[in-house]
């Protein structure tokens, strides 16, 4: 049987990075941006929702707009050892991923070395055939289009065989234009059009028979 390639997001999406995980880089990026910026603390926060919102990654509104090193800003306010004290996951995570068939690629926006520590840590590395942080992406993050062609090129893909489960409605509606079978990661009551199917986690992927 020829199946569908699985296409995962790493952050709320495998594991639970809102409040702790999320919070601690936040305040790393505002630290940052304080220092190479020049900013109050008060501004950096603007701008790092301003850049989040606008470009999907506070790290491409700071390269674009202040010449910010990308690779330097990733390396600084994702610290993996200090940032996995706050690591919550599913904890048969590993046997769900084990009962999917088909090929399993990370897509994520996060850093090389961030995305592949975390997925160390959580013991399900050995499940995805591909890590995509946001370097392998030409520093280009999701939900823009250029994210999705760099993955479906390098893996030589075809859209329709792949199935997207993600957290973030703007990232699975990129997805959906191009074709991908969507699934949201969400406990929201509300199905948008773009969205084929809705789970609260991972395990419940097994119920959907889709593969």
């Amino acid at each position: 049987m020829n199946h569908k390639t699985w296409i995962f997001d790493l952050d709320d999406t495998l594991h639970y990075a809102s409040g702790g995980i999320f919070d601690h880089i936040n305040t790393l990026m505002t630290e940052y941006m304080v220092r190479h910026l020049g900013v109050d603390e008060v501004e950096a926060c603007a701008l790092r929702s301003r850049y989040w919102a606008q470009y999907g990654a506070t790290m491409h509104g700071l390269s674009t707009h202040h010449g910010i090193d990308p690779q330097q800003f990733l390396i600084e306010t994702h610290p993996v050892e200090i940032l996995q004290q706050w690591l919550q996951f599913e904890d048969r995570l590993a046997e769900s991923l084990s009962a999917l068939p088909g090929r399993k690629i990370i897509l994520s926006n996060g850093p090389q070395h961030y995305v592949e520590g975390i997925l160390q840590r959580m013991k399900i590395e050995r499940h995805f055939e591909s890590v995509y942080g946001v370097e392998r992406l030409n520093y280009v993050p999701k939900p823009h289009l250029d994210a999705f062609h760099t993955v479906l090129a390098h893996e030589g893909l075809q859209a329709e065989r792949c199935i997207m489960v993600e957290d973030s409605l703007p990232n699975l509606l990129t997805a959906k234009e191009l074709g991908m079978t969507t699934i949201w990661v969400s406990k929201d009551a509300r199905k948008p059009a773009h969205v084929d199917h809705r789970i609260e986690k991972i395990s419940q992927l097994l119920r959907l028979r889709l593969n």
